[in-house]
């Protein structure tokens, strides 16, 4: 009824009730945006061409600066351009060969282009160093690739090495109990989906905002 209601008082303040539709559209997507994080950032792929371009002008400026090319290379995987990303981690190898973090995000770039081996030996190279790094996401990819390869003992006992942590991170919930799921495994799936559920219950108002969507996610498919 309320719903209704705005509709009829935008349709008569627009004359169209074309425009009052996208108008009512756009406040559910920016509440969305604020809230709950469902949709995505319409406005995500515009900031990061930007942060792309200052970092490129930067390393044209200065072409050793390690912290750019390792934003650079991050923003690149997010954009899923592995290989790009791939180029600038290899740049500063021997300057983070020691970072766990480092090892994550180039382990991960090289399983996506191919190199699953190598990825594998730095993802678990990573993990020996912290095994908490990244809030347990290398088992993740660790889980994805051996699955991948059919090799499901290997993705299963990955899986359950991330089950024994004490994560604060609902989204790695969400995807464990996504990749338990494919792999038939539904009791664990939906285990994974509560531990979600619950993380986010526990955690503070600053952090819930950046978890909302997985907890979401994660409640109704528990």
């Amino acid at each position: 009824m309320g719903k209704f209601f705005l509709f009829s008082i935008l349709w008569w303040l627009t004359g169209s009730p074309f425009a009052a539709l996208i108008i009512i559209l756009l406040v559910l997507y920016f509440l969305d945006l604020r809230f709950v994080r469902l949709l995505p950032d319409i406005t995500k792929p515009y900031r990061r061409w930007r942060q792309l371009s200052a970092l490129t002008n930067l390393l044209r400026l200065n072409p050793h600066d390690t912290t750019a090319k390792l934003e650079a290379a991050r923003l690149l995987m997010e954009k899923r351009q592995f290989s790009a990303a791939l180029s600038y981690l290899e740049e500063v190898a021997s300057v983070m060969e020691d970072s766990p973090e480092y090892l994550c995000d180039k382990g991960a770039c090289l399983l996506k282009v191919g190199r699953v081996e190598e990825g594998l030996r730095l993802i678990e190279q990573a993990l020996k160093v912290n095994p908490r790094v990244k809030y347990g996401e290398p088992y993740l990819r660790a889980a994805e690739a051996y699955a991948k390869l059919a090799q499901m003992k290997k993705a299963l006992a990955s899986l359950e090495e991330l089950a024994k942590m004490n994560m604060s991170s609902c989204e790695v919930y969400y995807k464990q109990g996504e990749l338990y799921a494919e792999l038939n495994q539904k009791e664990k799936a939906k285990q994974s989906y509560r531990e979600a559920v619950e993380v986010y219950r526990v955690l503070p108002p600053y952090k819930r905002r950046l978890e909302r969507r997985w907890a979401l996610l994660a409640w109704l498919k528990k």
